[in-house]
């Protein structure tokens, strides 16, 4: 992977609607060539998808709240979790905690409702979101 490969990844991170006609001119690069290294780069793995990103504010979910569970029944709870619409995403973690769950609710009362459905699989640490400074930030950086 090289700067050209860096920046068009850094411009579709930025924008996965990007046309290559768009990305061509940014890159200084023609239109199949651009199109090729993008189909190498998804050949390649690097890139896995495209798709939109959702405000959940706008989708009525104005809580949000990283969730640290404790568990000694991990294939149960990953059942609950998937089967669970407040959890975005749930990581395997290693300390006094078994797992990181990102959650997003209407209100902290369903904040609470949520928290005592998982109560039969374990224990947990809960932290509100108060705000976020950045999210998603692209994991390469443009050298161009």
């Amino acid at each position: 992977m090289d700067q050209v490969d860096t920046k068009i990844l850094s411009l579709m991170h930025e924008n996965a609607r990007i046309s290559i006609s768009e990305m061509s001119k940014l890159i200084v690069m023609s239109q199949p060539a651009v199109t090729e290294r993008l189909r190498k780069l998804e050949e390649q793995g690097i890139v896995t998808g495209y798709r939109a990103q959702l405000s959940p504010q706008k989708l009525g979910k104005h809580t949000s709240a990283f969730v640290m569970f404790k568990t000694n029944c991990c294939p149960d709870f990953i059942k609950f979790c998937e089967a669970s619409p407040e959890i975005v995403d749930l990581y395997r973690i290693s300390g006094d905690y078994n797992f990181l769950l990102k959650v997003f609710t209407e209100t902290t009362e369903s904040l609470a409702q949520f928290l005592d459905a998982c109560n039969p699989y374990g224990y947990s640490t809960t932290l509100i979101v108060l705000s976020t400074a950045f999210e998603d930030k692209s994991l390469v950086t443009s050298m161009m």
